[in-house]
């Protein structure tokens, strides 16, 4: 039975044996891995397009120039489809970013991959950020970790590549170099050159650092476990002397190890938690932590929906929203699956109730 687009399995081509299916189908898995970080999901039309790059029936250049041409000929526009829009677009320009053989360690470089991924997605694309950010964090119950002050943001993208230019890896175990590479690329991440868009940049510039350094890094760890990637950066970052919180950078170290040493560490979002391991001890079973996935505006309305009205079908919601009932039962799996939202009784004659 062949597979909907929307279910492409790219560990089919990655276990062929032709390097080139393979090589293609890491960066493009990479490339959709990754915009889970923003909660975004790519259209059946970008698997459709990236299936047929990956098998040779057209170019990566070929691949972005569709995916570019397809919007451009939507008049209408939605908040579902600017959504696919953006995880598109960037999805193709991360696998060709990948997929190319030029590297240079600088903060041009870095700031590069940023306009690249981002141009004529978000306004200021390639700019640093003129003004100062926190971002609320389900790791850290809704507090932000402390990112560079605007006025300092490109002295500090300097300093710390000049750190880590001069930085010697000669004779250093790998656990050494895990822990020092961890580091760098989490206060290259707290930094938070941009308005948006910095850990999927991050991402895409350590790839290639690392490949530049001779690991063979394969994208596939990115592409299953870019929110756990986030949360141990946030991890790595936070520190709350006042409730005893300090900085965890084992858990962005597993990640590392995974990654460069072949090791098995297990990663999951829940154990990331502020939470996890007091709840664990006290009551001796892992805390119930939902999986880790940011809502979008679309799904917080829904949940304001249903407070008003808790027999709302999705075919209702979807009306009311302006998206396909498809979207709305993927926003309701969602929610149920974050513990906001609990269905009652049947399917048919039951409701919903916001926890």
């Amino acid at each position: 039975m062949r597979k909907k687009p929307s279910e492409l399995d790219f560990e089919e081509y990655i276990r062929q044996v032709e390097p080139a299916k393979r090589e293609k189908s890491y960066a493009w898995s990479t490339a959709i891995g990754l915009q889970q970080v923003d909660g975004l999901t790519p259209s059946d039309y970008l698997l459709e397009v990236a299936k047929k790059n990956i098998e040779g029936k057209i170019s990566l250049n070929k691949a972005q120039a569709l995916i570019d041409s397809y919007y451009e000929s939507k008049t209408e526009r939605t908040d579902d489809q600017d959504e696919k829009e953006e995880a598109d677009k960037v999805s193709a320009r991360i696998a060709q970013i990948l997929s190319e053989k030029a590297f240079s360690f600088s903060p041009f470089f870095f700031i590069s991959i940023h306009k690249r991924l981002f141009d004529r997605v978000f306004k200021h694309a390639g700019e640093i950020r003129k003004y100062n950010i926190s971002k609320k964090e389900w790791v850290l119950n809704g507090d932000s970790v402390m990112y560079g002050a605007s006025f300092e943001l490109r002295m500090a993208l300097d300093y710390d590549f000049e750190r880590e230019r001069e930085f010697n890896y000669s004779n250093l175990s790998m656990d050494e170099i895990v822990r020092h590479l961890s580091s760098f690329v989490s206060r290259l991440w707290q930094i938070h050159a941009f308005g948006e868009g910095n850990t999927r940049t991050t991402a895409v510039f350590t790839i290639k650092y690392l490949r530049s350094m001779g690991f063979k890094v394969g994208n596939d760890i990115f592409a299953k476990n870019s929110w756990y990637f986030r949360n141990a950066l946030v991890r790595a970052n936070y520190k709350n002397v006042k409730k005893g919180i300090q900085q965890e950078p084992e858990y962005l170290e597993k990640f590392f190890r995974n990654l460069l040493m072949g090791e098995h560490n297990e990663l999951k979002n829940r154990y990331l938690h502020v939470d996890y391991k007091k709840v664990k001890d006290s009551k001796n079973v892992p805390v119930n932590v939902p999986v880790n996935v940011p809502l979008k505006d679309r799904q917080k309305k829904v949940i304001a929906a249903l407070s008003k009205d808790p027999h709302a079908s999705a075919q209702k919601l979807a009306e009311k929203f302006g998206v396909t009932e498809k979207t709305i039962k993927r926003d309701l799996q969602l929610l149920k699956q974050q513990n906001l939202i609990t269905r009652v009784g049947a399917d048919k004659n039951g409701y919903w109730k916001v926890n």
